[in-house]
């Protein structure tokens, strides 16, 4: 027994293998199905399911941006949206912006005030609508019942 036995020297290279044997582990789902979604992801998709049932009453929506933002933007001032004039009390869940300068008009939806405010995906849901609505009644200069009949409804 004249070798002693030689340390192992570190390697550089990243484990392939867990210390059974087996394969780094891969993603929980696949793309494709719902688990993979962030939930900002499926807040966007609420928001534009509410912009589609809106469009087919007014074809006009398709011209207007509709937007998510995380949360409002303090002290922006000065670009005709309705969080120019919030105070501390009472945050926005969304806005409009007009059209100006060739830029079309524009509805903001903010993320997480509407997601603090809710419970489950029905209850997000159904106030990203009403949000949605608010907001295109105003750009419009209509009432919200006048843009969707069954608002307040849900």
């Amino acid at each position: 027994m004249d070798d002693p036995v030689q340390p192992r020297t570190a390697d550089p290279r990243p484990r392939r293998r867990d210390r059974h044997g087996r394969g780094m582990r891969g993603p929980v789902a696949p793309p494709q199905v719902p688990l993979s979604a962030s939930r900002a992801e499926v807040f966007t998709d609420l928001v534009q399911d509410s912009v589609e049932r809106l469009e087919r009453r007014w074809p006009q929506l398709s011209e207007i941006d509709f937007l998510v933002l995380e949360v409002p933007a303090l002290g922006r001032g000065g670009n005709g949206g309705a969080d120019d004039d919030w105070s501390d009390d009472v945050v926005p869940l969304g806005g409009t912006i007009e059209a100006s300068d060739g830029r079309p008009a524009r509805v903001v939806i903010y993320r997480r005030p509407v997601e603090i405010r809710t419970k489950g995906r029905d209850e997000r849901a159904a106030l990203v609508h009403e949000v949605v609505v608010e907001q295109v009644a105003e750009l419009l200069g209509l009432s919200p019942e006048s843009v969707d009949p069954r608002y307040g409804e849900e």
